[in-house]
């Protein structure tokens, strides 16, 4: 999505010749996890951590047109397991390279719905989530405040972040997020690619707009990496003002991997925020495939 002149549009092209409506690789691995979190495992287990190992293993093989470079380094050194990909990880931040990028901030919003209403459950499932591709702790961090102010919008409508602080170093997180509300998204554009200025882009554009479609539009505007700002904007405006808030214009023309459109992504959220349980009045969709593949990894 790019916003001109105020309005957006959803033009395609960027960095990998993505088509218009289809969403980049923030969304496609956070389908990743969605497709194990909606069988109902507890996304803490070993079991279920293979199994979206597993599906960012195959997001990797299908060649994606846009990928990190610090969720390609991990990935790139073909992980059988999650042990192998925290392996990964961890040797990558041992050798000093930077690791606390914002690829796990961007995919983590499923983790919220899995573990809906126990905020102990969520920050363990997030840090254990974004560590299977980024150790540095502060990428955890991030993780856990952003899953934990979603699930305090889904069960309650309000909208706080610091609801996730006496889960981190609320010394150093405090004072960031103060800071966010009172300074545009687009003052963090130069190091948005960093997970703590991306978090701050984002709780900008949430704290500081009225809605769904507001917030979006000034994450887009803030520039930079806008896909990943976007997207974590959009999961906790999404979970503040629900699905009916997106225009419908917008979801008509969403899709991508692997194969999905906006009625799949709904159905993988209903099934995740239910212990996998179907509604009575849900059909199958394009997704059941997938998901009869993610349940034998569990």
């Amino acid at each position: 999505m790019r916003a001109l002149d105020g309005e957006p549009q959803m033009l395609g092209g960027g960095l990998g010749g993505i088509a218009p409506g289809q969403w980049s690789d923030d969304t496609e691995l956070a389908c990743a996890i969605a497709l194990v979190s909606s069988t109902g495992v507890d996304l803490r287990t070993e079991g279920a951590l293979d199994a979206i190992a597993a599906e960012f293993s195959r997001w990797y093989a299908d060649e994606p047109p846009d990928i990190g470079v610090q969720t390609r380094a991990v990935l790139s050194q073909h992980p059988t397991s999650a042990e192998d990909m925290r392996t990964a990880a961890r040797e990558l931040h041992e050798r000093g390279e930077r690791t606390a990028g914002n690829g796990s901030l961007m995919r983590t919003s499923p983790v919220a719905l899995a573990h809906l209403g126990d905020s102990q459950g969520i920050a363990q499932a997030a840090r254990a989530v974004s560590e299977l591709t980024h150790h540095d702790p502060v990428a955890g961090d991030a993780c856990v405040l952003w899953c934990l102010a979603i699930d305090l919008a889904v069960r309650t409508g309000r909208v706080d972040v610091r609801v996730g602080l006496p889960h981190v170093d609320a010394d150093y997180w405090a004072p960031l997020l103060d800071e966010a509300e009172n300074v545009e998204p687009a003052h963090y554009a130069i190091s948005n690619g960093w997970v703590v200025a991306a978090l701050q882009s984002a709780w900008s554009s949430v704290s500081r707009s009225s809605n769904l479609r507001s917030a979006l539009i000034a994450a887009v505007q803030g520039g930079r990496d806008t896909d990943t700002v976007g997207a974590i904007t959009g999961a906790l405006a999404g979970a503040t003002y629900g699905g009916s808030a997106i225009p419908a214009a917008w979801s008509r023309m969403l899709h991508g991997w692997p194969g999905l459109r906006a009625p799949d992504l709904a159905r993988l959220a209903y099934l995740t925020a239910h212990g996998g349980r179907a509604s009575p009045q849900d059909g199958r969709s394009t997704i059941e495939a997938r998901l009869g593949s993610a349940r034998s990894q569990v």
